[in-house]
Formats: structure tokens, C-alpha cells, sequence
């Protein structure tokens, strides 16, 4: 188990690295426009001198060893035009607890209404709630999440006399958002875990159950549910990273003051020092997630190898 965890860490350590420098680099090619405060108004000698300040005419290797020095020093730099000479890990923590809030809040939902949903699925199968549950999916996956986010949004305010705008400190104003975001879960949840159980339901081990006279609802719940729940468990880490990204446009739309919302607006901006940290803040959580959606699989399933046999693939 060490020797494994060891091995994904190293390779997820790996891939984070290469991901910053990958956004390092990419971020280059930005307009110089995005490091400083008041562009239109320096001279050609105070731009090139404040970008020799900056380090910005060194080569490209330098500026990436000093950028992963100051990082390891959790310094990611200032912004420029969000909030002038504002220490970014700052701004960051300011915003942070609230998409995180939002984004657990998501997920608790579409764990609550997903996994109930495609286990009613499966069980029954092409009878009205499997029926139902297809079409839910084939809605959310064929729609543009923008739309349905306008629809509930413009009916959910005016049905349910919720305020329109985010407010921190009214309970009721996290409704939609949270309903929102944990759609698309929901049908994914849905949808996977109602095929990971027809799969099993077919299996020789769930004939053999039958045969010997053991309860329908034992066996559906206590062998079926189990077994295609484990594969599930991997995605329920990087499930949360997709939903941060889908509150960059639901944060918008209820002027929510998180993560989401900051991204697009420093985008806008030309802040590039908050979009470079914004991106990698994204690339560590999906990498994390991934990392641990895999520990998670082999804790659950002893069955899974954690290390290659001598003379297997």
C-alpha cells in the first residue's frame, strides 16, 4: 500500500508540475498590458523598466525557477487591475471559502438525489422511474447548462420568492445556486451508477444467489449496490472539480463573490498574475482529485492490485 501511494503521489507530483509550467509559460504570451496598474499612462522607458522589475525579460527558465521558488514560499505575486499591489494568496482567501462551501454543498445534493436515482434505475429497469431518469439525463446532458441555469434561475426566484442575488448571510439565497450547480452530478451519478448495476446483475455470482434461494432485496442491495458502487468512488473526488468549474458561470449569474465569479472577471481585466494563480488553484484540485479517487477505489475493494504480479501486464 506505501509502495503504491508513493508511486501516485510521485506521478501526481510529476503532472502538477508539468501543468504549471505548461500555464507558466502560456501565460507569457499574454499582453504585458496585465502587469501593470495604469498601462495608458507609462512611458516605453517606465514599461521596460517596470517589466525588468518584475523579471519579465529574463529567459523563460529563470522566470519559471523563481515563479516555483516564491510559490514554495506561498508567494503567487500581486494583482494588478482586481485589487492594486493586493497580495493574490490574499484575495484568494477571501474568495475561497465560498465556492468551497457552495461546491460541498453541491456534491452532499447530488449525492443525496443522484445515487437514489440510479439505483431506483436499475432496479427498475424500463419501468417509469428507469424511463424518467433517462429522460432527466438526456436533458441535462443535451441541453446547454446555460440555459436550464437561466430557467431556474427566472423561475425558481419568482415561484419560490427566492432573492435573485447571492447573500451570504440569507440561508434561502443558496437554494438555486447549490440546485444549480448539482445537476449535472446528479445525472452523472445517475446514469453510471445505474450501468455499473445492470452490469452486475448479469454476473454469474448473481445467478448463483438466485439459485440458492437468497432474498431479492439482499441480494440487489447487499451485492449488487456494493460491488457497483466501488467503481463510483473514484469520481467522487474529481466530481468536485467539476463542479468549481461549473460555478464560474452559476457565481456569475447570482453575483456570488467566489472563486467562479473571480476568474471571469480578472479574465476581463487582463489580470493576468490572477488568472495564472486562478488556473493552477484549478489544475491542483483536479489533480488531487484524481489522486484520491484512486486511494479511495483500493481501500474499498481489496480485490484490486496495488502493485503489478511478476509475470502480469
Amino acid at each position: 500500500m506505501a509502495k503504491y501511494l508513493a508511486k501516485r503521489i510521485g506521478r501526481s507530483m510529476i503532472t502538477l508540475v508539468l501543468v504549471i509550467s505548461i500555464v507558466f509559460c502560456l501565460m507569457r504570451l499574454m499582453p504585458i498590458e496585465g502587469y501593470f496598474t495604469n498601462f495608458d499612462k507609462l512611458t516605453d522607458a517606465q514599461i521596460q523598466s517596470g517589466l525588468k522589475e518584475l523579471g519579465l525579460l529574463d529567459p523563460v527558465p529563470v522566470q519559471l525557477g523563481r515563479f516555483f521558488k516564491n510559490l514554495f514560499q506561498g508567494d503567487l505575486g500581486v494583482s494588478t487591475k482586481y485589487r492594486a499591489n493586493v497580495p493574490v494568496t490574499e484575495v484568494l482567501r477571501d474568495k475561497l471559502p465560498i465556492s468551497i462551501k457552495l461546491g460541498c454543498l453541491s456534491i452532499l445534493v447530488s449525492l443525496c438525489l443522484g445515487i437514489p436515482l440510479g439505483t431506483l434505475m436499475a432496479r427498475y429497469k424500463g419501468r417509469f422511474f428507469d424511463k424518467f431518469g433517462t429522460l432527466f439525463i438526456v436533458f441535462i446532458q443535451a441541453v446547454p447548462a446555460a440555459v436550464y441555469y437561466l430557467f431556474i434561475q427566472m423561475y425558481g426566484t419568482t415561484l419560490l420568492n427566492i432573492p435573485l442575488l447571492f447573500d451570504a448571510s440569507n440561508p434561502r439565497s443558496w437554494i438555486l445556486p447549490v440546485f444549480s450547480m448539482s445537476l449535472g452530478n446528479i445525472a452523472y451519478y445517475g446514469m453510471w451508477l445505474r450501468r455499473y448495476m445492470v452490469d452486475e446483475s448479469n454476473k454469474d455470482y448473481v445467478r448463483l444467489a438466485q439459485a440458492k434461494g437468497v432474498p431479492e432485496g439482499k441480494i440487489f442491495f447487499g451485492h449488487i449496490f456494493r460491488n457497483a458502487f466501488v467503481p463510483m468512488v473514484q469520481y467522487l473526488p474529481s466530481s468536485f472539480l467539476n463542479t468549481v468549474i461549473g460555478s464560474i458561470y452559476v457565481e456569475s449569474l447570482y453575483s456570488i463573490p467566489g472563486m467562479g465569479g473571480l476568474l471571469v472577471t480578472v479574465i476581463k481585466g487582463n489580470d493576468n498574475n490572477m488568472v495564472q494563480a486562478i488556473v493552477l488553484l484549478y489544475a491542483t484540485v483536479g489533480i488531487i482529485g484524481l489522486l484520491l479517487g484512486d486511494i479511495l477505489m483500493t481501500v474499498l475493494d481489496p480485490r484490486i492490485s496495488l502493485s503489478a504480479r511478476k509475470g502480469g501486464r
